[in-house]
């Protein structure tokens, strides 16, 4: 029961973090979007760099890196972008595979823990001539505990990973529709 214990914090807290720094506004913070397209359409790419360095945003990140690499060909930009984009969106799948091992791993320590409850039932069974309904109960209720607290956390362990991943992956998706947006404005201005 430890072990299940155990991944279900793990769980939950990796579900929390995973809620707090997956937020919109951080990722994809709204005023700055807004901001750089101004900056980029008045063909101001100084500022527009230090905004980009001043922002803490994964997107900022990507954006700097095109915007760095401005006057450029449109395949050398895209290809740095994309090279920043693949990082910055590690970033924000990180944890999920652990998530999925935690769901895993829940589930088999529960049937780990149903296996040892009818290892001691047969156990009694075995050493007693005449079984007393009491000594098996033990083994029992080992076995029903133990499948019941792993699939209390495997399940919701499970939902977790597929929510952050369908929020991780819709963030992503949004960051290359912006990031091929600022390319196309980059090239618009040269």
């Amino acid at each position: 029961m430890y072990p299940i214990i155990l991944c279900s914090i793990v769980s939950l807290a990796i579900f929390l973090e995973k809620l707090w720094s997956l937020r919109r506004t951080k990722i994809l913070p709204t005023d700055f979007i807004k901001e750089i397209s101004q900056l980029l359409k008045d063909s101001n790419i100084t500022q527009a760099l230090q905004l980009c360095q001043t922002n803490s945003s994964p997107l900022s990140r990507v954006f700097l890196s095109g915007i760095r690499q401005h006057g450029k060909k449109r395949e050398i930009i895209k290809e740095m972008m994309e090279e920043v984009g693949r990082r910055e969106a590690s970033l924000l799948e990180r944890y999920l595979e652990v998530l999925s091992t935690i769901a895993n791993a829940s589930t088999l320590l529960g049937l780990l823990g149903t296996i040892s409850g009818m290892i001691k039932i047969f156990s009694v069974i075995s050493s007693e001539n005449v079984v007393n309904p009491s000594n098996l109960a033990g083994g029992i209720s080992e076995a029903l505990y133990t499948t019941a607290a792993g699939l209390t956390v495997a399940i919701p362990t499970i939902v977790f990973h597929r929510y952050i991943s369908g929020k991780s992956n819709a963030l992503i998706m949004e960051m290359e529709e912006l990031s091929l947006h600022l390319l196309d404005m980059i090239k618009e201005k040269e």
